[in-house]
């Protein structure tokens, strides 16, 4: 705070908004003749004047004891509480920046410091950043500055014992008028210290107590024993308030005064328009917790000069707390209206538009003057010394003080024509200066720059180009490299800023709550990316975890899918006839889990910590939503995922570094979601949608994975046992001898008792028996997953195995006994060349679902056929084909009812006579044994889709496209 004048040195204040000279703030007369107003309750500490025994002129007289204690607080170094003039050497800021010197010196020392508060924290113990001006002096002396320096910024080898500074009250030791205690020297003032601090303990000072003794100080005359204050001549305490106010707020040339309102309104309407604290109109107001209004910028300053509490009514009011008040009032305040000052203008302007009225004066008097000044702006004098130099050789500084008038001019047009917006103005004569100079190519930069589009795209708009074209991580930053190189410009951002956009997309962003809350599950909302080993128990058994895992938490994963998804819910609602504000609860949302496997995924580069290479990806997408209202009996869907199988709609869940065979790491690194998991499905979720506040009930199927990761969650021996189906107790020979006949018997509870079992035996029987009493289980199951076929994999599964059929039909297997290896190796290059030459087709070392889309074509088999020596077997390899391709859409369909209803009533005929195929014409190679999808696709579909509506909605092939992202 600057110091604040005195009485005798009044100020006239020069100058006032836009040119207008600004009346003296409203002085509102009470009953008693004496004007009150926010400043007085400052100087009061927050009590009114009333409270107050005596006439104005002792309130005048605590302004000037204030204005008294901060002169001298100036003179006193805030940490050893010497006198600053009796310590040889320059004065430094307590609260400012080091300088070069003290910044090289401590740095040797290996302080890295840059600021004072820092080093004084460190080396004195006391925190400075909280001083109040009215309370701690602002400066430090020479001699602590090289205790600091010498103490290298962290510790303090001199005896210096800071004193602990008060407010001013009646016994102010600082306003006596004694000699300070810190004046004196030499072994008196080594005693005074203490003095000081034992005093300081037995006087507890706070604002109210400070009134109190400035009571008790009002019924004494002043200048007694204890003070002796410079008593000036004395002045009306309106007038002290005024000279007070504009030495604390600078607010005159920016704030108007109340008594250019042209209306005669009543005094407490006119009051509640009025700053407390400056008692102007208020500009840009906020609220107090207590209901004050004060100009913004004053409120931050009285609380920066005087402490966070409330001038009006002294409770605590920091600038965090305040707030804009009621849009009804800020209408009210802009509605008021004024009477222009301008000599010859009596026009009245409301408050709002009073700023663009003024301008407008302003305008028309340079319009007048601008024939006599334009000479004198453009021509260019150079009154002797060094020649002129050019623009662009000047500093920054020298360019702004050559370039001022123009900037006044152009930010004048600014306001009065494009509403204030200055940076528009100056591009727009920056680009019409680079068109006439025929600069084209800088000057369509430039547009490109003022229309958003600039040099480089957004990284938002880089991160949705890599998701929708499909490119990893890798061939992003390949493509990012050389288009940089080629081009010399970033047009692509690089891969770092497009992980900072990703990260305001994720999860934990949203409220919500759930009823009853989760069990063994944070309440807290605003989870995002958490570490998956955070529930690893550490004791002496166990091995510390060699993987790396990172996930959300699963009903906040889940909020951010719904939230996402609010648009369409409440489309939904709208088009099937139901009210928004009915439908708050009943909601059903069903969800589809996938979890897979990944291989290869080292770093190509950089040596990061020792994980496996391999990974698993947990994810989910919501399926539906549908809500039954209470007038209705059935649930309506209103939202349904068009594209299941996408993997912009499959959201991930869990990444971790482990390998899905390794059964111990991966159930302790999904435990936690099993656990969140059942813990959702005995409550539901309160969330706001579309305003209102609506409950959820999730439905899970585990259906997202391929045969290898069910077996191992459902605790089933491999794909290898005798025991071939996850969804029935088949065994591989009862399987081939009868292909159609099965239904699904499998679910998450018989293998748990069957698991039991298992570990138990408690019949006492031999393995053999016990196996085929438990049906392949050997693990408990740790994930319930949903009893159905992967069409993804089936269609994998079965390529593969019809690429087998056409190398045992080249070489002719049916009259053939166990050829060799060799052999085999022949008919496998012939058929790899075939397909090569004519459907472009290369070999590959495991079949992936591009390979096996192409391969199971009616196209391919006469590819084929041309290598068959055989016409029987020809036509045998066609009818295959032909009967598994009615067959194929039934499971790959996302709804077959409606995409293909003529083929699913087909189905189980189709099925019988492939399997009638297989068993006679095939029967070299099905005698005894079956592949585990064929035996699926032939005895389970039907079924399936009866129960659930469709497989392909339910495959995995979103979260194996989703793979490529990780």
């Amino acid at each position: 705070m600057e110091k604040a004048p005195l009485p005798s040195e009044t100020q006239p204040e020069k100058g006032a908004l836009l040119g207008i000279s600004p009346p003296a703030a409203p002085n509102i007369e009470l009953d008693d003749g004496v004007a009150t107003g926010s400043v007085m309750k400052l100087c009061l500490g927050g009590k009114s004047k009333e409270n107050v025994e005596g006439p104005g002129r002792r309130v005048d007289k605590k302004l000037q004891e204030m204005d008294t204690h901060m002169n001298h607080l100036r003179c006193f170094c805030r940490l050893c509480g010497m006198v600053l003039r009796k310590v040889k050497g320059p004065v430094h800021d307590v609260h400012g920046d080091l300088d070069d010197t003290s910044k090289a010196a401590l740095r040797k020392m290996g302080c890295k410091f840059t600021s004072w508060p820092e080093v004084i924290l460190k080396v004195f113990k006391v925190d400075v950043t909280e001083d109040i001006q009215s309370v701690h002096p602002l400066s430090f002396c020479h001699r602590c500055w090289m205790a600091s320096i010498r103490g290298g910024g962290f510790c303090s080898f001199s005896r210096t014992r800071v004193p602990e500074w008060k407010p001013h009250s009646s016994l102010c030791h600082l306003c006596s008028p004694r000699k300070p205690l810190f004046q004196r020297t030499g072994r008196k003032r080594r005693k005074a210290i203490p003095r000081a601090q034992s005093l300081a303990k037995r006087t507890r000072w706070d604002h109210s107590d400070s009134i109190a003794v400035g009571e008790r100080r009002a019924l004494r005359p002043f200048g007694g024993h204890h003070h002796a204050p410079v008593l000036r001549a004395w002045r009306k305490p309106s007038t002290q308030r005024e000279q007070w106010v504009r030495n604390i707020t600078h607010c005159q040339k920016d704030h108007l005064s109340t008594k250019l309102i042209s209306e005669k309104l009543p005094v407490d309407f006119l009051f509640s328009f009025t700053c407390l604290v400056c008692d102007h109109l208020l500009s840009d107001p906020v609220q107090s917790p207590c209901g004050h209004l004060f100009c913004r910028s004053c409120i931050i300053k009285y609380t920066y000069v005087l402490g966070p509490h409330c001038p009006a009514c002294n409770l605590p009011c920091a600038p965090d707390d305040l707030t804009p008040p009621a849009k009804a009032f800020l209408s009210a305040l802009l509605s008021l209206p004024l009477l222009c000052p301008r000599s010859g203008c009596s026009e009245q302007v409301r408050l709002d538009s009073f700023k663009v009225h003024c301008l407008g004066h302003e305008l028309d008097e340079q319009d007048t003057n601008q024939q006599s000044s334009e000479l004198g702006i453009y021509l260019l004098t150079n009154k002797g010394g060094r020649p002129r130099q050019h623009l662009l050789s000047l500093t920054r500084r020298a360019q702004k003080h050559r370039l001022r008038d123009l900037k006044n001019q152009v930010k004048v047009f600014a306001d009065k024509e494009e509403g204030g917006d200055l940076k528009s103005v100056c591009l727009t004569m920056f680009l019409l200066a680079l068109r006439s100079g025929n600069e084209h190519r800088q000057a369509d930069e430039l547009e490109a720059m003022m229309q958003g589009r600039g040099f480089g795209l957004h990284p938002a708009v880089c991160l949705a180009i890599r998701v929708n074209t499909f490119l990893s991580c890798s061939q992003y930053h390949k493509m990012y490299r050389t288009v940089k190189a080629t081009s010399g410009r970033q047009i692509f951002q690089p891969l770092h800023t497009l992980r900072a956009a990703e990260k305001e997309l994720l999860p934990g962003f949203h409220q919500f709550e759930w009823q009853p809350a989760l069990k063994n599950v944070s309440t807290s909302c605003n989870v995002g990316i958490i570490n998956g080993l955070s529930g690893w128990t550490a004791s002496v058994d166990d091995a510390p975890a060699d993987t790396i895992t990172r996930r959300f938490r699963y009903d906040v994963a889940l909020v951010s899918a719904l939230k996402d998804l609010e648009e369409d819910i409440m489309d939904g609602l709208r088009e099937s006839g139901m009210e928004d504000s009915a439908c708050t609860s009943g909601f059903s949302v069903m969800i589809k889990e996938s979890c897979d496997g990944m291989g290869d995924v080292s770093e190509k580069h950089g040596g990061g910590p020792v994980v496996p290479e391999k990974a698993v990806r947990f994810s989910f997408t919501v399926m539906s939503v549908s809500v039954l209202t209470d007038d209705e009996e059935q649930e309506v869907t209103i939202f349904t995922e068009p594209k299941p199988n996408s993997e912009l709609s499959c959201k991930p869940l869990c990444l971790t570094f482990v390998d899905e065979s390794d059964h111990e790491t991966l159930t302790a690194v999904l435990s936690p979601i099993v656990a969140e998991r059942n813990a959702m499905k005995e409550s539901r979720l309160i969330l706001s949608l579309g305003g209102l506040l609506r409950s959820f009930r999730f439905h899970f199927r585990g259906t997202g994975y391929d045969e290898k990761m069910v077996r191992e969650m459902e605790g089933l021996e491999a794909s290898g046992s005798t025991h071939i189906c996850t969804l029935c107790d088949s065994s591989r020979a009862e399987a081939s001898q009868n292909m159609v006949l099965h239904s699904v018997t499998r679910c998450h509870e018989e293998n748990l008792e069957r698991y039991e079992i298992w570990r138990t035996n408690p019949f006492s029987e031999s393995v053999d028996e016990l196996r085929d009493r438990v049906k392949g289980v050997s693990a408990k199951p740790f994930m319930e997953t949903h009893p159905t076929l992967d069409a993804l994999h089936c269609d994998i599964g079965n390529a593969t195995e019809f690429y087998k059929i056409f190398q045992d039909e080249i070489g002719e297997v049916y009259q053939k006994v166990n050829p060799s290896r060799e052999e085999r190796r022949s008919w496998r290059a012939a058929l790899d060349k075939q397909l090569r030459k004519t459907m472009k087709l290369r070999p590959v070392m495991r079949m992936n679902g591009n390979y096996a889309r192409k391969l199971m074509t009616q196209e391919a088999v006469e590819v084929v056929c041309e290598l068959v020596p055989s016409e029987e077997r020809r036509e045998a390899l066609r009818e295959l084909m032909r009967l598994y391709l009615q067959m194929k859409p039934v499971w790959r369909a996302t709804c077959p009812a409606k995409e293909c209803p003529d083929l699913l009533c087909r189905y189980s005929f189709n099925s019988q006579s492939f399997a009638d195929l297989l068993s006679s014409t095939f029967k070299y190679r099905y005698n005894g044994k079956i592949t585990n999808y064929l035996h699926k696709t032939l005895a389970h579909v039907p079924e399936i889709i009866e129960r659930d509506g469709s497989i392909g909605a339910w495959a995995s092939e979103g979260n194996e496209s989703a793979n490529k992202l990780f």
